[in-house]
């Protein structure tokens, strides 16, 4: 798409999700600015379920990140506290549970982020293929946001197919990022540019694209003409909807 054309749909931009009961794209805030509550349905603790709550933690920061209001909700069943640990170590940030939450707040509305196969509330539905146990690595000491990245890596409706050697991939590229983050930091900081911007948002604003996004990353980290200033911006703002902590090493030596 050319530049000016980015932009012009940039512009417009406002948050579209699948919703599963019909397959088709609506809008995630009907109402400019209304309070949206985003609802993470979980039946206990296992890869899919942490999974789920993963992409409710994404669907939030998007949502912030264009300006809603969100009440963030987690509906389970079972393993609650395992699975808010697990989620923690991953970057989920809390959500309150829904057993404690009253009544509603005048929502516009409502985003149930479900497994395929799962629960059926009214409203919304954001479904969030399965993973196998194996396919997550949760454990032999796997770094919680190297997993994280590989997640974000497939989109949330192709059944999660992961091995050590894409975990391996993940950890390298998140260390790779950092470093280079952390250095140019050390230059001056210049704006995004329009464009990239245009791109980042357009990306996420479609269904969540996070593998979008990262294509975006990766196409910044390699540009010939963008100054290093810009990569940094870029990618501090991209983070706050990928939760990867790439600013982790700032200030350690160029």
């Amino acid at each position: 798409m050319p530049a000016r054309a980015r932009l012009c749909a940039y512009a417009r931009l406002v948050l579209r999700i699948t919703d599963a009961r019909t397959g088709e794209p609506v809008d995630a805030t009907p109402a400019r600015r209304g309070l949206t509550r985003v609802e993470a349905h979980t039946r206990g603790f296992d890869p899919t379920n942490l999974r789920v709550l993963l992409v409710a933690d994404l669907l939030v920061r998007a949502l912030e990140l264009g300006g809603t209001p969100v009440w963030a909700l987690l509906v389970g069943e079972r393993d609650l506290p395992e699975l808010r640990a697990a989620g923690a170590a991953l970057g989920v940030r809390p959500f309150e549970d829904s057993r404690d939450a009253g009544t509603g707040l005048g929502e516009a509305q409502v985003l149930h982020v479900v497994s395929e196969g799962g629960g059926t509330p009214d409203g919304v539905r954001v479904a969030v293929a399965p993973a196998r146990p194996k396919d997550l690595g949760v454990s032999g000491g796997t770094d919680p946001t190297a997993l994280r990245l590989a997640l974000l890596a497939h989109p949330r409706s192709s059944p999660l197919r992961l091995d050590p050697a894409a975990l391996d991939d993940a950890a390298g590229t998140l260390a790779r990022w950092r470093g280079a983050v952390a250095a140019w930091a050390h230059r001056p900081s210049r704006p995004i540019p329009d464009a990239v911007r245009a791109d980042l948002r357009t990306a996420w604003e479609d269904d969540l694209d996070t593998v979008g996004v990262l294509r975006v990353l990766r196409d910044v980290e390699t540009a010939p003409d963008l100054p290093d200033g810009a990569r940094f911006e870029t990618y501090a703002y991209a983070d706050r909807l990928l939760g990867l902590d790439l600013a982790r090493d700032l200030g350690s030596p160029a």
